[in-house]
This record gives C-alpha cells, structure tokens and sequence, in this order.
C-alpha cells in the first residue's frame, strides 16, 4: 500500500501507517478517565494523536523514539490536524525506510556542511578563521550541530534544522556586510556561525524532541559562551599566540544578545552594530521560516487565508487563486 504522508491527510480520513512518536504522556479527561496523547512524526511534519480510554499499562508498551503502526481516524480540531488512535503496534527499526522519516535528507546535510565550512574559511581575519577551524576539526562537536534542530515547535524544528537555519543566516550576514561597510563583516559571519552553538546541548533529539537537563538549567546561550571559550583556548594552542582579548569580548557578547530583548531570554541588550546585525538576522530568518511552514501546512486548502494562529494573533495571506482565464 502506498504510504500517505501527514502533509497530505484529509478530515474524516482512516490512516494506517508507520510514525516516528514522540512527547506521550497519560492524561485524565475532565470526567477523571485516561487518555495517551502523542506526536506522531514522519519527513513532511507531525501531528498529535489521542487514544481514548487509555491505560498505564497502555502507555508502558513503547518509548519515544519508537516507530507505531497506527490505526485511526484525521480529525480537524481547532484548525489544526490530529488523530483519533484505535490501536497501535510497536514496530522494529529494522522494517521502516528510514527516508520517511528524514526530513532533511543525508546529502542535503552533507551539502550545507560543505556550504558553512567554506564560508567560514573564507573569513579573512586569521584569528577568527583559526577559531573556525577548532569548530571544524571538533568532530564530536560538528557531528551534533549538523544534527540538531534549530527549535522544538517553532522554526527549523526538524534534524538538520540548526544547520539549515545558521547556514542561511551565514549567507545573509554576508550580503548586509557588503551593504553596510561600518559593520566588520568577518566578526558578524562569525558571530552568526556561533550564536546557536549550544543548541545541541540544549535539545535532546536523538529520541525524541525535548529539552536536557543542561538544556532546562543553563540554556544554549550560556552552553555557547562555555564552548565558545574551550575552542578559543584550542585556537591559541594551534597558532601559537593568544587570542586578541577584545575580539572574544566581542564575540561572546553577540552570543548573550542574540535574543535581543529581556523578554525574549535576552541577558543582555545588543550593544554592538554586529551584535544588533546578528539579532535582526535571526529575528528575520526564523520569522520568514516559520511563516513558509504555517502557509504550507494551513489545513484550510480552498481558501486564500490559513485558519487564524493564535500564537500570531492573526490569519496569514496566502493568495488569490490562479486565474482560469487562458
């Protein structure tokens, strides 16, 4: 049977297919019975699950991580999909097609690796470009930032996606730097390249999406500013003179900023004109991505705005209809 991927379910559709689950939990309903919810996940995006009438027991058969067969019935709720589950049935690794579930497949990953490594040497500061290279040789280090989602929910929330949103936000560091001569462009470049870099601490998501105990505690802010200072110290050691003490202010300071406000997690203001660059940089790219999603995926097909998104306060446009005129 063909499989049907969640980006194409229905209402009212019976689905039975295999999903990557994630986020399960037991609940009791207002009348004090249980219910299981999940996220169930494949390459194109996810969707929650219920299964009525729940049981501890239930719940115990699978971890998340695990990949279900799963019967059920599509329902639109709240202009969002979900799945009423029937039954489900743990399935081995070793019979899924592991493309279903990649959303950023492995030659992609291996292409916007090769893409951020040659920006980066291609910095002209030999400090800065001394310091990218401990990134790069850090293999333990590469291996999870080229991995690791950018987010949980909200923008690149996929593996690969921090690599995916960095890279892109790379490339556009270097075009404001060429429209904006005051700005150092190799300490911007840089700065973008660092300003996630805890991330991979930050977010468990080999299993399953959530957030570590380092993650819950520290943040990947501060998880940046600890690695940033270990690879600085593995600079020096490869080109045999310190690194200038002004230039890792700078930088450090551009990785505690990047939220650039209070009420965003920000510890600190922006400061710098790199450092307000980087912030707008990924205000921008996070925004435009998480408004491409929110179009894609709107469940309101036959209607040239998607379902009002609460989190936005707003409906977004998507366009007229093509005309039928010749």
């Amino acid at each position: 049977m063909t499989r049907r991927f969640i980006n194409e379910f229905t209402d009212q559709e019976s689905i039975d297919q295999i999903f990557l689950v994630t986020g399960k939990v037991l609940r009791p309903n207002r009348n004090g019975d249980l219910y299981l919810q999940m996220e169930l996940r494949d390459k194109t995006g996810s969707l929650t699950a219920r299964m009525w009438n729940a049981t501890e027991s239930l719940y115990q058969r699978f971890e998340n991580g695990d990949y279900l067969q799963v019967e059920g019935k599509t329902q639109i709720f709240q202009g969002a999909m979900q799945l009423i589950a029937k039954r489900f049935t743990k399935v081995s690794k070793d019979d899924i097609n592991e493309e279903d579930f990649a959303q950023l497949a492995t030659i992609s990953i291996d292409k916007l690796t090769r893409e951020l490594a040659d920006i980066l040497r291609n910095i002209s500061d030999p400090h800065l470009q001394n310091l990218a290279e401990c990134y790069l040789m850090d293999n333990a280090f590469m291996e999870k930032f080229t991995s690791a989602p950018a987010g949980l929910k909200h923008h690149h929330a996929y593996p690969g996606g921090l690599l995916q949103h960095t890279l892109d936000m790379m490339k556009l560091a270097r075009k404001i730097g060429d429209s904006y001569p005051f700005l150092n462009t190799d300490l911007l470049v840089m700065g973008t390249f660092l300003h996630d870099t805890g991330k991979p601490s930050e977010i468990e998501f080999e299993k399953e999406f959530t957030y570590t105990n380092e993650g819950q505690l520290l943040g990947h802010i501060y998880q940046g500013i600890f690695l940033l200072e270990e690879h600085i110290h593995q600079s020096e050691q490869l080109s045999g003179e310190p690194f200038p003490a002004e230039l890792a202010l700078r930088l450090k300071h551009m990785i505690l900023s990047h939220h650039g406000e209070y009420e965003f997690g920000s510890p600190k203001l922006p400061m710098t004109p790199e450092a307000q660059a980087l912030h707008c940089i990924d205000l921008l790219d996070s925004k435009l991505a998480a408004f491409d999603q929110l179009i894609r995926e709107d469940l309101n097909a036959e209607s040239e705005w998607t379902n009002y998104i609460p989190s936005l306060q707003r409906k977004l446009f998507k366009g007229l209809p093509p005309s039928d005129t010749p």
